[in-house]
């Protein structure tokens, strides 16, 4: 039972892997070398020696004879050059390809020796028994899946109605149905097992154990997986963009593909039982080049379904995203060519260890890996657009927030899916990366390691600024200015001190990260790191001499960050020169004038800085009413305007204190001037002064007063009509009043 439940582990496995391992080239076995311990003094030798039979001593030699071989081989062969190199590999390939063709004829009669030697091992009666009691236990396991199935169809009984817009409940129903057909494969296959074994003896089990398994049980557990990720029959609960035209024909020859992969392993068993080894007929070389054929032909067809599918959902792909959407299908073409090619130079190695890797399927792992790398990026794409926290409040910096937020998590999961490739790659071949890293393999160690050091530091980079950003966004958008109080003329509110030193910090961070982890991995690969330090410090100081100016700004900046004497987003005067602080570096700033200029400002230039956005803001207005104006009666109007807007929801949260006013503060030749003021929020002066304006004139209406206006009276002595008056008299006025105007326009001396 043991021995069973084991296998059902590596099918579902495999099955995942859309392969199964096959034995596509002959195998090779070769007895256990003999050895003996190193380092061995010539006495020890000589006991050793003596203690020994006649054909262990001439193993040990044969062994001794064959490493030297094989060094003077691969010395050989490293002075012969590349060139050479290839020509050998090539000529192998070609002698091997020879033996394949030489040993076409022998394909039938070799296939006939099997089914033969099947025959006479059991015989007409033991055949009939065979067969009979095999479909039986097919019956009985079917029918056992079928009443499972009728005990947990109340599992997915209804496809939930907005599984069309709701991915949880799409993934949740296909998961469900999986797993019941998952668990029904598994009540067929142990019922097959439990009556088979009282039906069959252990001969007709061995064989009829791989037919059932391999073209039956196999090949329906791909089905149930293509069902479950394609969908073929219920569009609107497909986990891929893909359409229905390309569903079918992914999920029908995905059948065909596990049906290809089934017939191989067990027709290779089937002859390796009955006395016939593939390398006497070079079958698997057939079967596998059908294989790589077949998988070549899929990607070739379904080219435009594939291109869909690798593009997934997400509109917010990259070029990089579109590229390798439409280059997957030729990519998968030449990963199966590559695969096929590297099998034939390895089979033409002959080399016991290799065949024994290539018997174990670690080819057909590697391709499937290779073809599922970019389908990983795609999944990641969908989990991150779904999985992903929603976006932080509303504008373009939320949105830019977000899309840097989603990139990020992204690229972490590509690294991670790549780490996984190359593990899943490496033990297939049986590679101990670990061992390897760990100094066994000189050159492979340091290279390990490289790699490792650069993935650790590339997502240490990636998890530094995701943190940064996803903090930056809240900062930013919860001081994001409103359409109002950017038409203003500066002076709005800044953000707050985490959103202007994050930046800095995220750059800093960045870029010492990429320092310490380029030089930990130039030093894994044996480079020595000391010089490039000493380098480093001379450079250091060449530039702390030289360019006294840049430090200066740089530990200007410092000291005025610490002073917390300006933010991102307030408004400042710098020397007369005025403007919201836009963006800062380690060495400057850069103000954004109301109307549109940026300045650039180092900051060792700066001596004296002017904050307009800082804390609270106190806005004076001044309205000129006629003389004959009540002060008293202006008062209460100012008055009740304060606190109306105090009430006022729109408006309230602007005010630290409401508009008063402030009595009669001057009077010109026009009339007097009354001041009122408020004590508001930076940034929100300029939208309350604009409802102030709009209030007094409308309060100033209702109650009768008028604002002042410049007026010019001319006197003339006798004149008591004005319709009386010449034409002379008519342009000494007009002359009058201009030279009037102008004397009031006129700038003081």
């Amino acid at each position: 039972m043991a021995t069973h439940f084991m296998r059902i582990l590596m099918a579902v496995v495999s099955a995942l892997m859309l392969t199964l391992p096959a034995a596509a080239q002959e195998a090779g076995s070769s007895a256990a070398p003999v050895s003996i311990p190193e380092d061995l003094t010539p006495e020890q030798v000589d006991d050793l020696v003596a203690r020994m039979s006649d054909d262990q001593v001439r193993a040990i030699l044969l062994e001794r004879l064959d490493a030297v071989a094989r060094q003077q081989a691969e010395q050989q062969g490293a002075k012969r050059g590349l060139i050479q190199t290839i020509s050998d590999s090539a000529s192998q390939m070609a002698a091997s390809w020879m033996d394949v063709i030489r040993k076409v004829p022998v394909l039938i009669s070799a296939q006939v020796e099997a089914f033969s030697n099947f025959g006479n091992k059991f015989g007409a009666n033991g055949l009939m028994t065979l067969f009979g009691f095999t479909f039986l236990a097919l019956a009985i396991g079917y029918a056992a899946e079928k009443l499972f199935g009728l005990w947990t169809r109340r599992w997915i009984r209804l496809i939930p109605e907005d599984a069309s817009s709701d991915l949880k409940g799409a993934v949740l129903y296909l998961f469900k149905r999986f797993c019941g057909e998952f668990l029904g494969l598994l009540v067929f296959y142990y019922t097959l097992v439990i009556v088979g074994r009282r039906l069959l003896d252990d001969a007709q089990i061995e064989q009829a154990a791989p037919f059932v398994f391999y073209l039956i049980w196999f090949p329906r557990l791909g089905a149930a997986i293509s069902r479950f990720i394609l969908a073929p029959q219920q569009p609107r609960l497909r986990l891929v963009s893909i359409d229905d035209k390309w569903a079918k024909y992914l999920h029908r020859n995905l059948i065909g593909l596990f049906l290809l992969i089934g017939f191989t392993m067990f027709i290779l068993d089937f002859n390796m039982m009955n006395g016939v080894q593939p390398g006497e007929s070079r079958l698997g070389f057939w079967l596998n080049s059908s294989i790589h054929i077949y998988i070549a032909v899929m990607a070739w067809t379904a080219r435009a379904g594939l291109t869909d599918m690798m593009r997934g959902s997400d509109p917010d792909r990259t070029q990089f995203d579109e590229e390798v959407a439409r280059y997957y299908p030729f990519f998968a073409i030449a990963v199966s060519i590559g695969t096929w090619l590297l099998v034939e130079f390895l089979a033409a190695q002959r080399d016991p260890r290799v065949f024994a890797l290539l018997a174990g399927g670690a080819h057909y792992v590697t391709m499937f890996w290779l073809l599922i790398a970019p389908a990983l990026d795609t999944l990641i794409r969908g989990l991150t657009r779904h999985l992903l926290p929603p976006m932080i409040g509303d504008g373009p910096v939320a949105e830019r927030a977000y899309k840097a937020t989603k990139r990020s998590y992204i690229r972490i999961g590509r690294v991670l899916a790549g780490v996984l490739v190359v593990l899943m790659i490496a033990n297939a071949w049986d590679l101990d990366l670990q061992e390897i890293a760990g100094g066994d393999s000189e050159a492979g160690s340091k290279l390990v390691q490289f790699f490792i050091i650069i993935a650790v530091g590339y997502i240490l980079n990636e998890v530094v600024s995701l943190w940064i950003n996803r903090r930056l966004a809240k900062e930013q958008t919860a001081s994001e200015q409103s359409p109002d109080e950017e038409a203003g003329e500066g002076g709005g509110a800044g953000g707050s001190r985490l959103a202007t030193v994050l930046p800095l910090l995220r750059v800093t961070a960045q870029v010492a990260i990429s320092v310490i982890f380029a030089l930990l991995a130039l030093g894994a690969l044996g480079l020595d790191i000391t010089p490039l330090l000493a380098g480093a410090g001379i450079l250091g100081l060449a530039i702390g001499f030289g360019a006294q100016k840049l430090v200066s700004d740089i530990v200007g900046g410092i000291f005025f960050l610490i002073d917390d004497a300006f933010r991102v987003g307030e408004y400042v005067d710098v020397g007369g020169t005025t403007g919201t602080v836009e963006k800062i570096s380690i060495r400057s700033m850069q103000l954004r004038h109301h109307r549109g200029p940026v300045h650039t400002i180092p900051y060792g230039e700066i001596q004296k800085l002017t904050n307009y956005s800082r804390d609270w803001v106190i806005m004076k207005l001044k309205f000129t009413v006629p003389f004959d104006t009540d002060p008293n009666k202006v008062k209460k109007i100012f008055k009740k305007i304060g606190a109306e807007m105090m009430e006022d929801p729109v408006h309230k949260d602007g005010f630290l204190q409401p508009f008063k006013s402030q009595g009669v503060f001057d009077f010109d030749d026009v009339g007097m001037i009354i001041r009122g003021k408020f004590m508001a929020k930076p940034g929100k002066q300029f939208t309350l002064r604009k409802e102030i304006f709009n209030r007094v004139k409308a309060a100033f209406k209702e109650n009768g007063i008028d604002f002042a206006r410049r007026e010019v009276r001319v006197a003339i002595p006798g004149l008591e009509e004005a319709e009386n008056l010449t034409e002379q008299q008519k342009a000494a006025i007009g002359a009058a009043a201009a030279d009037a105007v102008n004397k009031k326009e006129e700038p003081p001396q």
